[in-house]
C-alpha cells in the first residue's frame, strides 16, 4: 500500500480520527480496511452526526423495530449509538493494544441537556461508560464550567473523556487544571494512572467565521489584511499553553505515576470559506501529541494534496500578534468564543431534539407496517 500524506501526518505526531460515524461504515469492513489506507488511530461521533446517519436509508431499522414497543426515543437512541461505538472501538481495539492504550479511541457523548449540571453529566457519562464496557471509549463532555467539574471526577474514576466545544484558550487552561486535578485525586484515592486518557477538543473554523464577518464589517485594509489569521493563531496559543502546563514539577510527579498528557485535538477542521485552502485547518496546526478529527470530505482533500510540516509552534509570537491586532481594532475574541460556545450548545441541542423526534416518527412507522404485516397474515 503506498504511503499517503494521511501516512505522513500520522508519522509528524499527529493522531487522525474520523469525524463521523455510521453503522454501515462499521460493519461492512470499510472502517478497518481506512484504519490501513487513510492512518486513521480514532474516531468521534456527536449528535449532528448521528441525527444524518440515523436519517438515511435503513442500517437502523431492524434494531430500532425490535426496541420501538417498550422504550422511549432518549433510550433507543442511547441503545443504538452505544451498539455503533461498542462495533467502532472493537474495529479501533487492536490500535489501541499497538500503541499502549494512546490512540484507538471512540468518543461518545453526553445529551447537551447536561452542559450544565454537574452531577448530571457525571451520572450520563457513568452509564455510557458502563453500557460501552469497552477500555478505548471516550466519554464526551463539554468545555463549560460543569464540564469541568465533572472532567475532574471522571478521570478520578478512571473513566477517559473528550473535553468538547473548547474555544477560548482561558477554558482549555481550565480544562487541563481539572484533568490534573482528577489525575492527583485518584492518585490519592490508590487508582492507576497508565491507562487513564484525555483530549481537549479546541475547536478552530467557526472561529474564523466569526471573527472574519466582524472584520469584514469594519472593512478597513487593516482589517481585511487579518482575514483568515484568527482560528489558526488561537488554537497555536492553546498549544503553547499545552506545552507549558504539562511540563514543571507538578506535571512531573504525576508522569512518574504513570499519567498521559491530555492532547490538543483539532476539532471543526473543515474549511467553510471556499476562498481559503480546503485543507488550510490541517497544514497549519500539525505537531506532536496532537490530534485532528477530520469531517470525511477534509481527509479526502489532505490525502489527496495535504502538505506535512511542523507548523503548530511555530510563529506563536506572530500568532499573539494578529490576536492582538484584532483585539485592537474592537473585537473581543472573549466575547466571540463566549458566542460560539452558546452556539455550539444550542446547535448539538437542536440536533438532539431533531433527532430524538425523527426515532419517534421512524419507530411509530416501523410498528405501524409489522402491525399490517401481521394483519395480513392473519387475513391469508
Amino acid at each position: 500500500m503506498p504511503a499517503t500524506p494521511l501516512h505522513a501526518l500520522n508519522a509528524a505526531g499527529q493522531s487522525i480520527w474520523l469525524d463521523y460515524i455510521d453503522r454501515t461504515l462499521v460493519v461492512s469492513g470499510e472502517l478497518a480496511r481506512r484504519i490501513g489506507d487513510d492512518a486513521l488511530t480514532g474516531m468521534t461521533s456527536n449528535p449532528t452526526i448521528f441525527e444524518k446517519a440515523l436519517a438515511q436509508g435503513t442500517a437502523y431499522d431492524a434494531q430500532l423495530g425490535t426496541l420501538a414497543s417498550d422504550r422511549t426515543p432518549w433510550a433507543i437512541f442511547e441503545a443504538v449509538e452505544c451498539d455503533d461505538v461498542r462495533s467502532a472501538c472493537d474495529v479501533f481495539r487492536a490500535t489501541y493494544d499497538a500503541t499502549d492504550g494512546r490512540d484507538g479511541y471512540v468518543s461518545i457523548e453526553v445529551s447537551p441537556g447536561a452542559a450544565h449540571d454537574t452531577a448530571g453529566t457525571v451520572q450520563e457519562a457513568r452509564r455510557l461508560w458502563r453500557a460501552v464496557d469497552r477500555p478505548n471509549v471516550m466519554i464526551k463532555v463539554p468545555g463549560t464550567a460543569a464540564g469541568c467539574g465533572a472532567l475532574r471526577q471522571l478521570i478520578a474514576d478512571g473513566i477517559n473523556v473528550n473535553v468538547t466545544l473548547l474555544f477560548a484558550c482561558s477554558a482549555h487552561a481550565l480544562v487541563i487544571d481539572a484533568y490534573l486535578a482528577g489525575l492527583e485525586d485518584r492518585v490519592a484515592s490508590g487508582g492507576e494512572l497508565n491507562r487513564v486518557a484525555s483530549v481537549a477538543s479546541f475547536f478552530v473554523s467557526r472561529v474564523d467565521t466569526e471573527v472574519d464577518k466582524r472584520l469584514a464589517a469594519i472593512g478597513t485594509p487593516a482589517a481585511l489584511a487579518l482575514l483568515g489569521t484568527s482560528a489558526v493563531a488561537n488554537a497555536k496559543l492553546a498549544y503553547a499553553l499545552f506545552l507549558d502546563r504539562f511540563s514543571g514539577p507538578r506535571w512531573a510527579a504525576l508522569v512518574a505515576k504513570g499519567a498521559r498528557v491530555q492532547r490538543p485535538l483539532w476539532a471543526s477542521t473543515g474549511t467553510k470559506n471556499p476562498e481559503f485552502s480546503d485543507v488550510k485547518y490541517v497544514e497549519a496546526l500539525i505537531g506532536r501529541d496532537t490530534v485532528n478529527t477530520l469531517p470525511p470530505a477534509t481527509l479526502e482533500a489532505f490525502r489527496d494534496h495535504g502538505k506535512v510540516a511542523q507548523t503548530v509552534d511555530v510563529d506563536v509570537e506572530n500568532a499573539r500578534r494578529a490576536i492582538e491586532q484584532i483585539e485592537a481594532l474592537g473585537i473581543s475574541l472573549n466575547e466571540v468564543t463566549d458566542k460560539l460556545l452558546v452556539e455550539g450548545l444550542a446547535s448539538f441541542q437542536q440536533s438532539f431534539d431533531s433527532l430524538l423526534a425523527g426515532i419517534e416518527k421512524k419507530t411509530a412507522a416501523l410498528v405501524r407496517q409489522r402491525a399490517e404485516a401481521r394483519q395480513q397474515k392473519l387475513v391469508v
